[in-house]
């Protein structure tokens, strides 16, 4: 279960899609609206094992355009993009938390936590309802370490490291022995959360 979720349109866009993505066998990382080319609907999805193939976006891609013809949740034109969460993912669930402790994340927070909404540095524990975050640079004075509640999580999000890319290529080779796929990354999808499949709706 997400606990880091959309607000207005995206969440609109999150309810009407969320089950098909599931059905699948994928898990919905984060829904974004920007105004690229003219505007784009960025639906991040991955595998439970956390990987995501240009061959999935593709397969996500084409299940998903029927269900938001019919769905309709956006009012004029627009473009489809699937794609994996990339290395500096964002964690949208309690076992992101845990299974990217210790990496060097940014989190926003929807309200005033020890007088700071932005926070920086790694997650030292996650307990039921928070995680508590050891931070990289605090101000003198403030306290090294905070508590945050996952109720008041806006947005996290993995910092891009030597550490962090080392241990995500380490976890997508172990993911593709398991799945018993060649070890030669024939495409790059998981390196870089480019577009791997996409499509313009029209209202």
């Amino acid at each position: 279960m997400r606990i880091v979720k959309e607000q207005g349109l995206e969440a609109k866009i999150a309810a009407a899609i969320e089950p098909t993505v599931e059905q699948l066998g994928y898990r919905l990382v984060r829904i974004r609206v920007s105004g690229l080319n003219g505007m784009t609907v960025q639906v991040m999805a991955e595998r439970p094992d956390g990987t995501m193939t240009v061959n999935d976006c593709e397969a996500v891609s084409r299940a998903l355009s029927p269900v938001l013809d019919v769905a309709d949740p956006v009012d004029r034109a627009y473009h489809l993009e699937i794609s994996s969460p990339g290395i500096d993912r964002p964690l949208v669930r309690k076992g992101d938390f845990e299974a990217w402790a210790g990496f060097l994340m940014k989190v926003e927070t929807s309200r005033l936590i020890n007088e700071r909404k932005r926070f920086r540095g790694k997650v030292v524990a996650v307990s039921d309802d928070a995680i508590r975050i050891e931070r990289d640079q605090p101000a003198y004075g403030e306290p090294a370490s905070v508590e945050i509640p996952f109720d008041a999580i806006g947005e996290a999000k993995l910092i891009l490291t030597d550490d962090l890319i080392e241990a995500a290529l380490k976890a997508e080779k172990a993911a593709r022995k398991r799945r018993g796929e060649s070890e030669n990354f024939e495409d790059a999808d998981q390196a870089d959360s480019t577009e791997g499949a996409a499509g313009t709706r029209h209202h």
